[in-house]
C-alpha cells in the first residue's frame, strides 16, 4: 500500500468523522476517534509517536510528538482551530523531514467544511508513490 493509497483512506476517515461529529471538539477527541476509525480499516496507527531531534550527534527525546503515524508511512497532524496558521505546514513538514517520511496529512477538523480543512503536505514524495 502506498503513500497515496493510505492517504485516500485517512481523508475518508475524516470526512465521515467530521460529518457525524461535526467542528468543535478538542483535538484529541479527533485524535482517538481517528486511531479507531483507521485501525477498524485495517490500517496499523501509532498516537502521540515521540520524533526527537539530534543536535550535534546527541538525540534528544523532548523534540515534538506526532498526532498519528499510520502504516509507519504517513505522518497525520491534527488541528480543532477556527483557521490554520501558516505555522502548521511548516511544523508537519519538520516532523516528516525528521522521521524521514514522504507525506503528511494536515487535518483541521474545526473548519465548517472538513474539505477546506485537509492539505496534503509532502517531502520528496516519489512519483512511483502515486
Amino acid at each position: 500500500m502506498t503513500e497515496n493509497d493510505i492517504a485516500k483512506i485517512i481523508v475518508d476517515a475524516c470526512y465521515k468523522i467530521h460529518t457525524t461529529l461535526g467542528p468543535g471538539l478538542l483535538e484529541t477527541v479527533y485524535e482517538l476517534i481517528l486511531q479507531k476509525e483507521l485501525a477498524k480499516r485495517g490500517l496499523s496507527v501509532q498516537r502521540q509517536v515521540p520524533v526527537p531531534i539530534v543536535w550535534e550527534g546527541t538525540e534528544y527525546e523532548e523534540g515534538f510528538r506526532a498526532d498519528l503515524i499510520v502504516n509507519d508511512l504517513v505522518i497525520v497532524e491534527l488541528k480543532s482551530v477556527e483557521k490554520l496558521a501558516p505555522v502548521h505546514s511548516k511544523q508537519l513538514l519538520t516532523y516528516l523531514r525528521l522521521k524521514d517520511k514522504r507525506l503528511g496529512i494536515l487535518v483541521n477538523f474545526g473548519e465548517a467544511l472538513i474539505k477546506t480543512g485537509l492539505h496534503r503536505i509532502v517531502n520528496r514524495l516519489r512519483e512511483d508513490s502515486r
